[in-house]
């Protein structure tokens, strides 16, 4: 640490609050922190620009008018620290301000991960920070899931996965919510998926709508285009779809081998419309 770090107490002292007040902005995610020692330290200039915008700390009376507050880069300062807790404290804040769960997941979750991914691929952070930040991330995920569910009669099931060698399931894992939440039955079978096992998956769907394939890394594409083809092989009455980062457009995925594209989780589920069980397979 700097000549230039507070301790949180020296922090809150020149903010005029108690301990827990400031510790408590900490765990939210509006004053950036790092534990040293078992100790909370705060850079001046994070100090200085807090101070700036004390106004934007929430509050028991915030209304649905913060949903502006820069919940992604508050979340992006948990989840790069390690702090499981104060990234669930900015999720609950930001709920508390007013946002839906599924901008949560794609206005605050998202981009704070893709930021992560990208300060990892141009070499500022370690591996073992995006990992441990993938991992509080599938985390919170795993609170907030339960309350995408939705009572009721479903349209029908929507298999997602990754092929074989693509691991990262967090896309998969949100998009399968957002799903959930608009109706859909959702088997999310998970990354780095066997041909044979991803093809089983789909045939032994019941009222099979669609099958989503992501794929994030471009090493992987060729897993991908294996798995679409059996996938059309196997279940060609059922629609089926590649998207993630490595896929760069309509062109790109037809070549793959995929009937259609989606570059966007909301993308995705707009081709799925119309698609109801009404023209499903029975499994």
């Amino acid at each position: 640490m700097s000549d230039a770090d507070l301790t949180l107490h020296e922090a809150a002292e020149l903010l005029g609050v108690h301990y827990m007040t400031a510790y408590r902005y900490v765990r939210l995610g509006v004053l950036p922190a790092v534990k040293v020692g078992g100790s909370w330290h705060v850079a001046a200039a994070d100090l200085h620009t807090f101070k700036a915008g004390a106004s934007a700390v929430p509050t028991a009376g915030d209304t649905p008018t913060r949903r502006r507050a820069p919940w992604a880069s508050r979340l992006e300062a948990r989840l790069v620290a390690g702090d499981g807790r104060g990234a669930w404290g900015v999720v609950e804040a930001a709920l508390a301000a007013g946002a839906e769960l599924d901008e949560i997941y794609l206005d605050v979750i998202s981009p704070a991960m893709r930021n992560i991914g990208e300060r990892w691929e141009s070499g500022e952070l370690d591996i073992a920070v995006e990992h441990r930040a993938s991992g509080i991330a599938l985390r919170l995920i795993g609170r907030l899931g339960p309350r995408f569910a939705r009572r009721g009669r479903t349209r029908g099931t929507v298999l997602l996965g990754t092929p074989q060698g693509e691991r990262h399931s967090l896309p998969v894992a949100m998009l399968a919510d957002l799903l959930r939440g608009d109706g859909w039955e959702v088997s999310d079978i998970g990354a780095d998926l066997p041909v044979e096992s991803f093809v089983r998956a789909a045939v032994d769907a019941h009222d099979l709508v669609a099958v989503g394939v992501s794929v994030t890394s471009a090493d992987n594409l060729p897993a991908a285009a294996e798995v679409l083809n059996a996938l059309r092989a196997a279940v060609g009455d059922v629609y089926v779809a590649v998207g993630g980062a490595a896929v760069v457009d309509e062109a790109h995925a037809v070549a793959l081998g995929a009937q259609g594209w989606a570059s966007s989780a909301q993308e995705f589920n707009a081709q799925l419309q119309g698609r109801s069980s009404s023209g499903a397979r029975t499994g």
